[in-house]
């Protein structure tokens, strides 16, 4: 693959290398792709991060990361207890305005846990669908990671049967216009 020319192509590879590091569990590799102070020209000893660049951070089912080192020991921790995990992305969309970038994605994922105790090969395979956005800002060395947001996909359960539901006049039916103990309106 030629090197990307325009922004859009920098920030698609960008976003490549940091599914690619988390893939390969190289935690420098998904360091060097985090915004740092530095990157914008702050003194990293004597600055707030609250003043400019802190990064952010929010995996599925976690509290908002924010900062550098919460968002990077976070990598870690998940690296350290993933034996296996491998994105497949889709619905990749980059929009790129001066010098920040948001791309928004699917992540679906496939991860394995540690092996069983009688066995070399991994534990059982898992998949998950989450969707993702990732905000980049240009510097010196090329685009990083401002902030990552990720959220799972929920599935649609075979049980719940939306088409069931009931139309009301604002719309689609919610819980409080289902009949049944406790939702009976007889005052009418």
């Amino acid at each position: 693959m030629s090197a990307p020319h325009t922004d859009v192509e920098q920030v698609e590879a960008a976003n490549a290398a940091f599914y690619e590091a988390l893939e390969q569990g190289d935690f420098a590799g998904v360091s060097s792709l985090w915004l740092a102070p530095a990157d914008l020209g702050v003194d990293e000893t004597y600055h707030d991060p609250a003043d400019v660049g802190v990064v952010s951070c929010v995996h599925p089912g976690w509290p908002v990361l924010t900062g550098r080192g919460e968002v990077l020991r976070s990598y870690a921790l998940i690296m350290a207890n993933t034996d296996y995990i491998q994105f497949f992305l889709t619905d990749v969309h980059v929009s790129v305005t001066g010098d920040t970038a948001l791309v928004t994605c699917t992540e679906n994922i496939l991860s394995g846990g540690p092996p069983p105790e009688d066995g070399e090969e991994l534990g059982p395979l898992v998949g998950q669908l989450v969707v993702a956005t990732n905000v980049f800002r240009r510097t010196s060395d090329g685009w990083k990671l401002w902030s990552h947001h990720a959220s799972p996909v929920l599935a649609e359960s075979d049980d719940s049967d939306d088409s069931e539901l009931p139309e009301t006049p604002g719309g689609p039916a919610g819980p409080e216009d289902l009949e049944g103990p406790g939702n009976d309106d007889t005052s009418s």
